[in-house]
């Protein structure tokens, strides 16, 4: 079968454009790389504290957000440092004075892995945020703090859930 010449370029030209659409990654590579470079500079805004479901931390009308720090849960039954328990709640109300040895050895050993290297040399520049329930006893939270400081941490915060300012205005109406 003889073919016409219009038959063979319609042909080729089909023959030529038959292969399949190419995508341009480098775009996408430039879009992607954007992005990881303003979620890694946006992420470091943000500490999340650890989260323990039975632990209701009091309320602060404080605004200042916590750093980075080294951070002591007092749970129901144990102290944690870190998150890896150190120190047995009711064997620390059973013995006298303010020092827990556990939790003193704990934190010492927490400056060279968490602190800044600044904070390192600087004692008055260590910070340790404390996060304890409400309810826990004074004289608990009074040990746990004097062991801090006895581990040569020059700055104590203690966590809270910040007060919405609704609550604020209410307190400041009632007085």
């Amino acid at each position: 079968m003889v073919k016409s010449g219009r038959a063979k370029r319609m042909e080729k030209h089909h023959k030529r454009n038959k292969g399949a659409g190419a995508l341009n990654l480098v775009s996408l590579m430039d879009i992607f790389t954007i992005l990881v470079f303003f979620l890694l500079v946006n992420s470091s805004d943000v500490q999340t504290l650890p989260n323990a479901k039975d632990l209701k931390l009091p309320e602060s009308i404080a605004e200042k957000k916590p750093g980075e720090t080294v951070t002591v849960l007092i749970g129901r039954t144990d102290i944690l440092v870190q998150g890896t328990p150190v120190a047995n709640i009711a064997q620390v109300m059973a013995t006298q004075g303010n020092d827990i040895p556990a939790l003193r050895q704990a934190l010492l050993s927490q400056n060279d892995r968490v602190l800044r290297r600044e904070a390192a040399d600087d004692i008055a520049g260590r910070e340790v945020t404390i996060l304890g329930d409400k309810d826990i006893p004074y004289r608990l939270l009074k040990k746990v703090m004097a062991t801090c400081t006895d581990a040569d941490y020059g700055q104590i915060s203690l966590a809270v859930l910040q007060k919405s300012s609704d609550k604020l205005d209410d307190l400041q109406a009632s007085l």
